[in-house]
């Protein structure tokens, strides 16, 4: 893939992480969508570029953790973690901010979804 195939595809990611925030943000009515908006280039490089992480098992011991301590950007993590694999349907991603959903508006601990710390 030459370089500017990779750039694009890069903003196309980055941009999808920005538009999975503020739809979940819009369909709940609820939630912040600035912080996942201005921060979905960093986290995109974060996660792309350094972060150590199996979807496949993501209680890998060598993982590398991501903790978003300003959980009111909840959006920025789930759609990241949707888009790389880990078990976050897009349904669940519009659950968000639902009663009993995977997605509520703070992250909650949950291993097995990525999710490694409750934050708020």
């Amino acid at each position: 893939m030459s370089a500017t195939q990779q750039d694009i595809l890069d903003e196309k990611c980055i941009n999808t992480i920005r538009f999975l925030a503020v739809d979940g943000v819009e369909k709940a009515n609820s939630g912040h969508p600035g912080m996942p908006m201005g921060d979905a280039l960093m986290a995109y490089a974060l996660w792309d570029g350094f972060l150590r992480h199996s979807p496949k098992n993501p209680t890998w011991e060598a993982r590398d953790r991501f903790v978003l301590s300003a959980g009111h950007g909840s959006m920025l993590l789930y759609s990241l973690l949707h888009l790389t694999g880990y078990d976050l349907s897009l349904d669940d991603l519009k659950s968000f901010r639902q009663y009993g959903s995977k997605t509520p508006g703070h992250p909650e601990y949950e291993p097995s979804l990525g999710i490694e710390m409750t934050t708020g």
